[in-house]
C-alpha cells in the first residue's frame, strides 16, 4: 500500500464576523424560516440556529450572580408549596373518607 497523502486537503471550516452574524440573525428573524434565510445566506441551518440559541442567552457576567440566586430561591420557594400542596391534598382525600 501506498502511504501518500491524500490528493483533498483538509478543508478549513469558514470564520464569519460579527456583523455578518448580526446580519444572518436580523435576516432569520423576518423571514418565513430559519431554514430559507440559511439558503439564502449559503450557510448551515444548524450554524444559524446555533447562533439565534447563543443570541437568546443573556450575556455572562453583570448581575447573573445576583439573578442566579434570586432564582435558586424562587425553585426553593416552589418546592415547598409543591410539598405543601401534596400534603393538603393527602389530608383532604383522608377527611373526605366515609366513617363506618
Amino acid at each position: 500500500m501506498n502511504s501518500s497523502k491524500n490528493s483533498n486537503p483538509p478543508r478549513k471550516r469558514r470564520r464569519y464576523d460579527e456583523a455578518f452574524r448580526a446580519e444572518a440573525l436580523r435576516l432569520a428573524s423576518e423571514s418565513r424560516s430559519t431554514q430559507a434565510a440559511a439558503r439564502q445566506l449559503g450557510i448551515s441551518a444548524k450554524l444559524l440556529y446555533k447562533w439565534q440559541k447563543a443570541s437568546a442567552l443573556p450575556p455572562e457576567g453583570g448581575g447573573g450572580e445576583r439573578e442566579s440566586a434570586a432564582m435558586r430561591q424562587l425553585q426553593a420557594e416552589v418546592r415547598r408549596l409543591q410539598q405543601e400542596r401534596d400534603i393538603l391534598k393527602k389530608a383532604l382525600a383522608i377527611f373526605t373518607q366515609p366513617t363506618p
